[in-house]
C-alpha cells in the first residue's frame, strides 16, 4: 500500500545525505521530521483501523462456524426423522457456511499479516522518528560549522587570489611613486630657493670686491 511505501522511503532516509544536499539543512530536518509526525499519526491510524477490520472478520469466521454447527445439528435432525429431503437441504446450507468460514479465515490470516506490517512499520518509523529529533539538534550544528569553516576557506583563497594580489602590489607600487615624484618637486622647489639665495649672495660679494677694488684703485692713484 502507498502508506507503507513512504514510510518506508522515510525508514531508508539517510539524514546526512539529506542535509548535505540541503541548501537550508535547518529547513531540511525540521521538515523530514514534520514528515515523519504526520505519517506516524497517519500509520497509527491504519494500524487501529486494520486491528479493527481483523477483530471483525474473526467474529464473522465464528458466526460462520456456528452456522456451520447449527445446520449440521438440523441436517441431523432431519435424517433421524427420515426427512432426506430437509437433511439435504440442511447440509446444503452447511456447505455454504463452510465456504464463507473458510473465506473468512483467509482473509483473517491476510489482516493479521496486514496488522503485523504496519506494527513493523509504525516501530521502524518511531524509531526514525526518535532518532531524527535526537540528531536534530546536532546535525544542525554540524552544519553551521561546515558553513563556517567553507564561509572561511572562501575568504582565505580570496585574499590568496592571485589578481588581487596584484592589483593590490600594482597600488602600492603607484602609491609609492607617487610619494617619490612628490618628495623630488619639493627637493628641486628647495634647490631653487638655496640657487637663488646663493645667487644672491655671489652678487653681493662681487659688489663687494668691486667697491674695495675701486677703493684700493683710488688711494693708489692719489699718492
Amino acid at each position: 500500500m502507498a502508506l507503507l511505501e513512504r514510510v518506508s522511503t522515510l525508514v531508508r532516509a539517510n539524514l546526512n545525505d539529506l542535509i548535505d544536499k540541503a541548501e537550508d539543512p535547518e529547513k531540511m530536518i525540521k521538515q523530514v521530521i514534520l514528515d515523519m509526525q504526520n505519517q506516524l499519526l497517519q500509520v497509527k491510524t491504519q494500524v487501529a483501523i486494520a486491528i479493527a477490520d481483523q477483530h471483525l472478520l474473526d467474529k464473522k469466521r465464528k458466526e460462520n462456524e456456528d452456522k456451520v454447527a447449527e445446520w449440521m445439528r438440523k441436517a441431523e435432525l432431519a435424517v433421524d426423522k427420515k426427512q432426506d429431503d430437509l437433511a439435504r437441504v440442511a447440509l446444503t446450507r452447511v456447505e455454504s457456511y463452510r465456504d464463507l468460514t473458510e473465506s473468512f479465515a483467509q482473509q483473517l490470516t491476510d489482516q493479521q499479516a496486514q496488522v503485523e506490517n504496519l506494527k513493523i512499520a509504525l516501530r521502524q518509523l518511531e524509531q526514525k522518528l526518535a532518532e531524527a529529533e535526537g540528531k536534530a539538534d546536532l546535525l544542525i550544528a554540524q552544519q553551521r560549522r561546515a558553513r563556517a569553516v567553507g564561509k572561511a576557506s572562501d575568504a582565505k583563497l580570496a585574499a590568496g587570489n592571485g589578481s588581487k594580489a596584484g592589483a593590490f602590489d600594482r597600488m602600492k607600487r603607484k602609491v609609492a611613486r607617487n610619494e617619490a615624484i612628490s618628495q623630488a618637486k619639493s627637493e628641486l622647489a628647495a634647490e631653487d630657493v638655496e640657487d637663488r639665495l646663493a645667487a644672491l649672495e655671489k652678487e653681493d660679494r662681487i659688489e663687494q670686491l668691486l667697491a674695495d677694488l675701486k677703493t684700493k684703485r683710488g688711494a693708489e692713484r692719489t699718492t
